[in-house]
This record gives structure tokens, sequence and C-alpha cells, in this order.
């Protein structure tokens, strides 16, 4: 009995000895788990912060790289405003210079022709005057020569006269087709300040390119209007009337 009695004790001690190694068992691995968990936490807390300032570099990167481009864009806007700007000054200048040079000489050329005519009404008169003093001995001949001195006279105002006309006519369309290129060469200058992205700064920008150069054709060529008027003979002009049979010209 007493033998009985030993061996249930050694089995309750038994049985005490395999719950605290369970209980000590268990509390080793909740000490672990609980260690692994924190391990992993941090871990995951440093990932996350990790992963959050990479992300905030990038997005700095991304922002000061577009803060550049920006500012190249801007720069560049500014630079092709400076540029049109001094050339819109350029061809301002130029044109009045042109202006005022054709304008000279159009006064130039009327004073010339209002000197030619007065020559002209000078030698009618002494002519005039020869034929009176001669009388009736030479009445036949002067009053063909004062017929024919009138003509010539008449014909070379009517010349003068009409190239000056012509020579205003092709001032003034010179002059208009000048505003009316000026007016286009400032509607690009302002396209171009509102330009929204580059593609369309460039082709407005080649657009004012090519306006300018139309441009400069007609303040260098005027519109062909020098040509036209510098084909003529180098010599001397013949101011006669069409079918007069005493022209000098014939």
């Amino acid at each position: 009995m007493s033998e009985q009695k030993e061996s249930s004790v050694l089995f309750s001690l038994k049985e005490l000895m395999n719950l605290e190694e369970d209980r000590i068992k268990q509390e080793e691995d909740q000490k672990r788990a609980t260690a692994e968990a924190a391990e992993r936490a941090r871990a995951d807390a440093e990932r996350r912060a990790r992963e959050e300032e990479e992300s905030r570099i990038r997005a700095e990167e991304q922002r000061r790289r577009a803060e550049e481009q920006r500012s190249r864009e801007e720069a560049a806007r500014l630079e092709a405003l400076r540029q049109a700007e001094v050339e819109k000054a350029r061809v301002e200048a130029e044109q009045r210079a042109r202006l005022e040079a054709m304008q000279q000489q159009q006064a130039h050329e009327a004073q010339l022709a209002r000197i030619k005519q007065d020559e002209s009404k000078k030698k009618l008169r002494n002519m005039i005057i020869g034929i009176s003093v001669a009388g009736v001995l030479v009445i036949g001949g002067g009053a063909f020569l004062g017929v024919r001195a009138y003509n010539e006279s008449k014909a070379k105002e009517q010349a003068l006269l009409l190239a000056q006309q012509q020579k205003e006519e092709e001032a003034k369309k010179l002059e208009a087709q000048l505003k009316e290129q000026q007016a286009k060469v400032d509607r690009l200058l302002a396209d171009l300040t509102s330009a929204k992205d580059e593609a369309q700064r460039i082709a407005i920008q080649k657009q004012l390119e090519e306006a300018q150069e139309a441009q400069k054709k007609l303040k260098t060529g005027g519109g062909g209007g020098k040509a036209s008027s510098g084909s003529g003979s180098p010599g001397k002009s013949c101011n006669c009337a069409p079918g007069d049979p005493l022209c000098s010209c014939l």
C-alpha cells in the first residue's frame, strides 16, 4: 500500500514537473514569438521609413527636374521675346530710314521736275519772243517751231508728272505692304508670348522667321518696284508724246 502511495506521489511529482516544463516552454515560446513579432515590427517600420524616404527623394528629384525644365523654358521664352523685340526695333528703324529716303528722293525728283518745267517755260517764252521779233518774214517757220516747242514742252511735262505719279503709287504700295507685313510680325510675336508648349512655340517661331524674311525682301527689293523702275535704257529718256511727227527721238 505504501508503495502504491509512493508511486502515486512520484507520478504526481512527475506530472507537476511536466506541467512546469510545459509552462516554462510556453513562456519561452511566447517570449520568442513576442521578440520575433517585435523584430518584424521593427523591420517593417524600418522598411516603411526607408521606402518613404526613397519616395520623398524621388518626389524631390522630380520636382527639382520639373522646376529646372520650367526655368529653361522660361529663359528660352524670354530670350525669344528679347530677340524678337530687338529684331522688331531693327526692322522698324530700317523701315523708317527707307521711307525717309524714299520721301527725300520723291521730293528731289519733284524739285527736278519743277526746275525742268520752269526751264521749258523759259525756253518756250524766249522762242515766242524771238518769233514775234522776227515778224512776218519768218511767221510760217516761227509758227512751226513754236508749235513743236510747245508740244515738246507739254510732252515732257506730262511724262515727268506721270513718272512722279507712278513713283508715288509705288511708294504707297510698298508702304502698305510693309505695314501689313509688320502687323503680321507683331501678331506672331503676340502668339509667341502666349504659346502653351514648346511645340507650339517652335511652330510660331518658324512662322515668325518666315514673316521677317518676307519683310526683309520687301525692304531690300521694294516688292519689285525698284527693278521695274531701273530696267530702262541707261541713256537719256525720250519724253515725246506718242505719234509726235516732230519728236527728235525718232
